[in-house]
Protein backbone atom coordinates (compact mmCIF):
# COMPACT_ATOMS: atom_id res chain seq x y z
CA UNK A 1 0.00 0.00 0.00
CA UNK A 2 1.30 3.47 -0.86
CA UNK A 3 3.64 2.34 -3.68
CA UNK A 4 3.66 4.68 -6.69
CA UNK A 5 3.62 3.14 -10.15
CA UNK A 6 5.56 4.71 -13.03
CA UNK A 7 2.43 6.41 -14.35
CA UNK A 8 1.80 7.89 -10.92
CA UNK A 9 5.31 9.35 -10.87
CA UNK A 10 4.73 10.91 -14.29
CA UNK A 11 1.49 12.45 -13.08
CA UNK A 12 3.21 13.69 -9.92
CA UNK A 13 5.99 15.31 -11.92
CA UNK A 14 3.42 16.98 -14.16
CA UNK A 15 1.52 18.27 -11.14
CA UNK A 16 4.67 19.67 -9.52
CA UNK A 17 5.39 21.62 -12.67
CA UNK A 18 2.02 23.34 -12.34
CA UNK A 19 2.36 24.47 -8.72
CA UNK A 20 4.28 27.69 -9.34
CA UNK A 21 1.49 30.05 -10.40
CA UNK A 22 -0.96 32.13 -8.38
CA UNK A 23 -2.89 30.48 -5.52
CA UNK A 24 -5.91 30.17 -7.81
CA UNK A 25 -3.87 28.60 -10.63
CA UNK A 26 -2.24 26.25 -8.16
CA UNK A 27 -5.63 25.26 -6.74
CA UNK A 28 -7.02 24.57 -10.24
CA UNK A 29 -4.09 22.27 -11.02
CA UNK A 30 -4.52 20.41 -7.72
CA UNK A 31 -8.27 19.95 -8.24
CA UNK A 32 -7.72 18.55 -11.74
CA UNK A 33 -5.02 16.14 -10.55
CA UNK A 34 -7.07 15.03 -7.52
CA UNK A 35 -9.99 14.12 -9.76
CA UNK A 36 -7.72 11.77 -11.71
CA UNK A 37 -7.14 9.79 -8.51
CA UNK A 38 -3.60 10.92 -7.69
CA UNK A 39 -3.29 10.47 -3.87
CA UNK A 40 -0.68 13.22 -3.43
CA UNK A 41 -2.96 15.69 -5.22
CA UNK A 42 -5.93 14.57 -3.13
CA UNK A 43 -3.99 15.33 0.03
CA UNK A 44 -2.89 18.71 -1.34
CA UNK A 45 -6.52 19.46 -2.16
CA UNK A 46 -7.50 18.65 1.40
CA UNK A 47 -4.80 21.01 2.68
CA UNK A 48 -5.85 23.99 0.55
CA UNK A 49 -9.51 23.36 1.38
CA UNK A 50 -8.61 23.28 5.07
CA UNK A 51 -6.98 26.72 4.89
CA UNK A 52 -8.83 28.30 1.95
CA UNK A 53 -5.69 28.80 -0.15
CA UNK A 54 -6.75 29.72 -3.68
CA UNK A 55 -10.07 28.00 -3.13
CA UNK A 56 -13.10 28.52 -0.90
CA UNK A 57 -12.43 27.11 2.55
CA UNK A 58 -14.38 23.91 3.24
CA UNK A 59 -13.06 21.84 6.13
CA UNK A 60 -15.71 19.14 5.75
CA UNK A 61 -14.67 18.57 2.15
CA UNK A 62 -11.01 18.66 3.22
CA UNK A 63 -11.64 15.75 5.58
CA UNK A 64 -13.28 13.77 2.78
CA UNK A 65 -10.27 14.22 0.50
CA UNK A 66 -7.85 13.29 3.28
CA UNK A 67 -9.80 10.07 3.84
CA UNK A 68 -9.83 9.27 0.12
CA UNK A 69 -6.07 9.76 -0.12
CA UNK A 70 -5.45 7.81 3.10
CA UNK A 71 -7.46 4.90 1.72
CA UNK A 72 -4.84 4.75 -1.05
CA UNK A 73 -2.00 4.72 1.46
CA UNK A 74 -0.86 8.34 1.26
CA UNK A 75 1.25 9.01 4.36
CA UNK A 76 0.64 12.76 4.48
CA UNK A 77 -3.11 12.16 4.29
CA UNK A 78 -2.89 10.06 7.46
CA UNK A 79 -0.80 12.80 9.06
CA UNK A 80 -3.31 15.50 8.13
CA UNK A 81 -6.21 13.43 9.48
CA UNK A 82 -4.22 13.15 12.69
CA UNK A 83 -3.83 16.91 12.81
CA UNK A 84 -7.57 17.35 12.32
CA UNK A 85 -8.34 14.96 15.19
CA UNK A 86 -5.64 16.53 17.37
CA UNK A 87 -6.97 20.08 16.98
CA UNK A 88 -10.66 19.40 16.37
CA UNK A 89 -10.68 20.77 12.81
CA UNK A 90 -14.20 19.80 11.67
CA UNK A 91 -13.87 16.61 13.67
CA UNK A 92 -14.51 16.01 17.34
CA UNK A 93 -11.17 16.46 19.07
CA UNK A 94 -9.86 12.96 19.73
CA UNK A 95 -6.19 12.60 20.59
CA UNK A 96 -6.40 8.79 20.60
CA UNK A 97 -7.58 8.89 16.99
CA UNK A 98 -4.88 11.44 16.24
CA UNK A 99 -2.27 9.03 17.61
CA UNK A 100 -3.66 6.20 15.47
CA UNK A 101 -3.45 8.35 12.33
CA UNK A 102 0.06 9.57 13.15
CA UNK A 103 1.10 5.96 13.72
CA UNK A 104 -0.09 5.06 10.21
CA UNK A 105 1.96 7.95 8.81
CA UNK A 106 4.97 7.01 10.95
CA UNK A 107 4.81 3.40 9.79
CA UNK A 108 5.04 4.75 6.24
CA UNK A 109 8.26 6.56 7.32
CA UNK A 110 6.80 10.07 7.01
CA UNK A 111 8.95 12.46 9.03
CA UNK A 112 5.98 14.63 10.02
CA UNK A 113 4.08 11.54 11.20
CA UNK A 114 7.05 10.49 13.33
CA UNK A 115 7.35 14.01 14.76
CA UNK A 116 3.66 14.43 15.56
CA UNK A 117 3.42 10.99 17.16
CA UNK A 118 6.53 11.78 19.21
CA UNK A 119 4.87 14.96 20.48
CA UNK A 120 1.92 12.93 21.76
CA UNK A 121 4.19 10.46 23.56
CA UNK A 122 6.24 13.32 25.02
CA UNK A 123 3.15 14.96 26.49
CA UNK A 124 0.96 11.93 27.18
CA UNK A 125 -1.87 13.00 24.90
CA UNK A 126 -3.91 10.18 23.39
CA UNK A 127 -1.23 7.69 24.48
CA UNK A 128 0.56 6.87 27.71
CA UNK A 129 3.39 9.33 28.30
CA UNK A 130 6.66 7.67 27.28
CA UNK A 131 9.89 9.68 27.04
CA UNK A 132 11.85 6.79 25.57
CA UNK A 133 9.30 6.24 22.80
CA UNK A 134 9.21 9.97 22.09
CA UNK A 135 13.01 10.08 21.92
CA UNK A 136 13.14 7.15 19.48
CA UNK A 137 10.57 8.78 17.19
CA UNK A 138 12.26 12.19 17.28
CA UNK A 139 15.56 10.47 16.51
CA UNK A 140 14.11 8.59 13.53
CA UNK A 141 12.61 11.79 12.09
CA UNK A 142 15.76 13.82 12.80
CA UNK A 143 17.95 11.28 11.04
CA UNK A 144 15.60 11.59 8.06
CA UNK A 145 16.33 15.34 7.99
CA UNK A 146 13.32 16.76 9.87
CA UNK A 147 14.52 20.06 11.34
CA UNK A 148 11.89 20.40 14.08
CA UNK A 149 12.64 16.89 15.30
CA UNK A 150 16.34 17.77 15.42
CA UNK A 151 15.53 20.58 17.86
CA UNK A 152 13.41 18.37 20.11
CA UNK A 153 15.98 15.60 19.96
CA UNK A 154 18.42 18.20 21.26
CA UNK A 155 15.98 19.00 24.04
CA UNK A 156 15.80 15.31 24.96
CA UNK A 157 19.59 15.19 25.27
CA UNK A 158 19.73 18.47 27.19
CA UNK A 159 17.08 17.50 29.73
CA UNK A 160 17.74 13.74 29.85
CA UNK A 161 14.33 12.78 28.48
CA UNK A 162 14.33 9.19 27.30
CA UNK A 163 18.13 9.23 27.04
CA UNK A 164 21.00 10.10 29.41
CA UNK A 165 21.65 13.84 29.47
CA UNK A 166 24.45 14.87 27.13
CA UNK A 167 25.04 18.60 26.70
CA UNK A 168 27.50 18.22 23.82
CA UNK A 169 25.12 16.05 21.79
CA UNK A 170 22.25 18.42 22.58
CA UNK A 171 24.27 21.33 21.22
CA UNK A 172 25.11 19.35 18.09
CA UNK A 173 21.45 18.67 17.35
CA UNK A 174 20.43 22.25 18.10
CA UNK A 175 23.06 23.40 15.62
CA UNK A 176 21.82 20.98 12.97
CA UNK A 177 18.24 22.14 13.50
CA UNK A 178 19.26 25.80 13.34
CA UNK A 179 21.28 25.31 10.19
CA UNK A 180 18.34 23.44 8.63
CA UNK A 181 16.22 26.55 9.14
CA UNK A 182 14.00 25.76 12.13
CA UNK A 183 13.39 28.94 14.13
CA UNK A 184 12.94 27.03 17.39
CA UNK A 185 16.23 25.26 16.78
CA UNK A 186 17.84 28.62 16.10
CA UNK A 187 16.52 29.94 19.41
CA UNK A 188 17.63 26.80 21.27
CA UNK A 189 21.12 27.15 19.84
CA UNK A 190 21.19 30.84 20.76
CA UNK A 191 20.27 30.12 24.39
CA UNK A 192 23.11 27.62 24.73
CA UNK A 193 25.57 30.02 23.13
CA UNK A 194 24.42 32.77 25.49
CA UNK A 195 25.06 30.49 28.47
CA UNK A 196 28.59 30.03 27.12
CA UNK A 197 29.12 33.78 26.78
CA UNK A 198 29.15 33.77 22.96
CA UNK A 199 26.95 36.86 22.66
CA UNK A 200 27.72 37.82 19.05
CA UNK A 201 27.24 34.30 17.75
CA UNK A 202 24.01 33.95 19.72
CA UNK A 203 22.66 37.21 18.33
CA UNK A 204 23.09 35.91 14.79
CA UNK A 205 20.76 32.98 15.55
CA UNK A 206 18.34 35.16 17.51
CA UNK A 207 18.01 37.37 14.45
CA UNK A 208 17.11 34.41 12.27
CA UNK A 209 14.67 33.07 14.87
CA UNK A 210 13.01 36.47 15.07
CA UNK A 211 12.59 36.69 11.30
CA UNK A 212 11.19 33.17 10.92
CA UNK A 213 9.26 32.71 14.15
CA UNK A 214 5.48 32.50 14.31
CA UNK A 215 3.27 34.32 16.81
CA UNK A 216 3.10 31.46 19.33
CA UNK A 217 6.89 31.22 19.37
CA UNK A 218 7.32 34.98 19.82
CA UNK A 219 4.84 35.02 22.70
CA UNK A 220 6.59 32.10 24.41
CA UNK A 221 10.11 33.52 24.19
CA UNK A 222 9.84 37.30 24.48
CA UNK A 223 9.60 37.37 28.29
CA UNK A 224 12.75 35.24 28.72
CA UNK A 225 14.77 37.72 26.70
CA UNK A 226 13.31 40.56 28.76
CA UNK A 227 14.98 39.29 31.93
CA UNK A 228 18.51 40.08 30.80
CA UNK A 229 20.51 43.18 31.66
CA UNK A 230 22.70 42.77 28.57
CA UNK A 231 22.03 45.69 26.21
CA UNK A 232 22.15 43.64 22.99
CA UNK A 233 19.66 41.13 24.36
CA UNK A 234 17.34 43.83 25.66
CA UNK A 235 17.29 45.15 22.11
CA UNK A 236 16.27 41.72 20.84
CA UNK A 237 13.61 41.46 23.54
CA UNK A 238 12.08 44.72 22.34
CA UNK A 239 12.09 43.49 18.77
CA UNK A 240 10.42 40.21 19.79
CA UNK A 241 7.68 42.22 21.52
CA UNK A 242 7.35 44.48 18.47
CA UNK A 243 7.08 41.58 16.05
CA UNK A 244 4.46 39.87 18.23
CA UNK A 245 2.50 43.14 18.30
CA UNK A 246 2.61 43.23 14.49
CA UNK A 247 1.33 39.67 14.14
CA UNK A 248 -0.92 39.49 17.19
CA UNK A 249 -3.80 41.36 18.75
CA UNK A 250 -4.47 44.18 21.22
CA UNK A 251 -3.03 42.18 24.12
CA UNK A 252 0.32 41.92 22.33
CA UNK A 253 0.29 45.65 21.64
CA UNK A 254 -0.44 46.34 25.31
CA UNK A 255 2.50 44.17 26.38
CA UNK A 256 4.75 46.06 23.99
CA UNK A 257 3.70 49.36 25.56
CA UNK A 258 4.41 47.94 29.03
CA UNK A 259 7.83 46.81 27.90
CA UNK A 260 8.69 50.20 26.40
CA UNK A 261 7.32 52.27 29.30
CA UNK A 262 10.37 51.93 31.63
CA UNK A 263 12.67 53.03 28.80
CA UNK A 264 10.53 56.09 28.10
CA UNK A 265 10.41 56.95 31.81
CA UNK A 266 14.21 56.77 31.98
CA UNK A 267 14.51 59.07 28.98
CA UNK A 268 12.24 61.63 30.65
CA UNK A 269 14.31 61.56 33.85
Amino acid sequence: MGTLHHADLTDLDRLNQQLHGSPRERANAIVAAARTGLPHAQTLLGQILLNGQGIEQDQALAIKWFKIAASQGDAMAFNMLGRCYEHGWHLDKDESMAAACFLEAANLKLDWGLYNLANLYATGRGVAQDDQRAFALYQQAALAGHAKSMNLLGRCYEDGLGVPADAATALSWYRRSAEAGDFRGQYSLATVLLSQGEIEHACHWLELALQGGNLNFLRATRSALRQTNQARLRHFAQRFYQRAAELGDASDQALLRQFEQPARSAEIQ
